[in-house]
């Protein structure tokens, strides 16, 4: 295990968050801005959701959170709705944000068919086709499961082309 998540960080602001990240991923005339989310964002879809919303661009905006460095969460709002994509649906058995995702992606699958499995992903492998991302590439990235959920997602990073602006703002978060 790297030493970055060997070490939890003693004050964040709430000590019962999960350790992790949220992002905010922001295209606008052909540039890419980050912004961090609250911590509130890792564990309310409501919250990020909310969070993704009001940031009111007129380019595409979608977050990226990475919970306990476990599994990944891709959210995109539209106005005909919220796209997701949640790394591994067998997270939703020990997190809320999980099962509220699967809840929302209308995912009609039993707490028993979930222990049973090995980690799956759920959702909509095309979220992020349209900005350069195909589904077949995002497809490798989740299979790589030797990867921590912030590996992953510095790899959709480097793919699309804001690997820096998110690893400035990974710099200077509390996590």
């Amino acid at each position: 295990m790297a030493p970055q998540r060997a070490e939890r960080v003693q004050n964040r602001e709430d000590d019962d968050a999960p350790f992790g990240f949220a992002v905010a991923v922001v295209r606008e005339d052909a540039t890419w801005r980050c912004s961090p989310m609250s911590t509130a964002a890792l564990t309310s879809l409501a919250t990020a959701e909310t969070e993704l919303r009001e940031l009111r661009s007129a380019g595409a905006v979608f977050g990226l959170l990475d919970i306990d460095d476990e599994f990944f969460l891709i959210i995109r709002p539209a106005p005909a709705g919220t796209r997701l994509l949640l790394s591994d649906a067998t997270a939703a058995l020990d997190y809320d944000i999980a099962a509220e995702a699967l809840e929302k992606l209308d995912a009609d699958i039993a707490d028993e068919d979930l222990e049973d499995r090995d980690p799956f992903e759920e959702g909509d492998l095309g979220v992020l086709s349209d900005l350069g991302l195909p589904e077949a590439v995002l497809g490798v990235i989740l299979g790589e499961i030797d990867l921590y959920a912030d590996e992953q997602l510095g790899r959709i990073a480097r793919e699309m082309g804001f690997a820096e602006e998110l690893a400035k703002v990974l710099e200077h978060l509390d996590r």
